[in-house]
């Protein structure tokens, strides 16, 4: 699984504050999922990285965690927000990332030379992911785009990583 490779790869540079399978509760509010993932995943984050394979742009909480990430409230600021094409991502190592494969609140946060988020490819190469968290975290002053609604369900497309949607 990319996420564990990951965290272990960064090692003791980053703290793995993702939320795993079973932590949320899909049976309550939805106000009260969006609320604990705020408080109780993100809280002292400083950069968001979002790890993007192929059915990620799909699903409802990657949707709700980018979008608490982007909230800046009196008990937690924004934080910075880096995606991560992963190998299986029909994008990685192309030119251009389609928009449409990725996730929209992500996607809103990409355009321009001077955009809020920063999206690259899967590497091994630990110093330059290590660059691009910090240049995610300067940016974090800067202004996003969370107007977007949040995802109400997974949405729905053709996907071939097991998931259903």
């Amino acid at each position: 699984m990319h996420k564990d490779r990951f965290v272990r790869m960064m090692g003791d540079d980053i703290v793995d504050k993702s939320i795993k399978d079973g932590d949320i509760n899909d049976q309550v509010a939805v106000d009260t999922v969006r609320q604990s993932i705020r408080d109780k995943f993100i809280a002292d984050a400083t950069v968001t990285i979002v790890l993007i394979g192929r059915c990620t742009w799909q699903r409802k909480h990657v949707d709700w965690e980018i979008g608490s990430s982007l909230s800046h409230t009196s008990h937690n600021p924004r934080c910075g927000l880096l995606g991560i094409l992963l190998t299986n991502h029909p994008d990685y190592n192309a030119d251009k990332c389609q928009i449409s494969l990725i996730p929209p609140r992500l996607a809103d946060n990409c355009a321009g030379e001077n955009s809020f988020a920063l999206i690259s490819n899967w590497t091994n190469d630990i110093s330059a992911i290590k660059n691009l968290i910090h240049q995610s975290f300067l940016r974090r002053e800067m202004s996003p785009n969370n107007n977007r609604d949040q995802f109400a369900k997974n949405r729905s497309g053709h996907c071939s990583d097991g998931w259903s949607s």
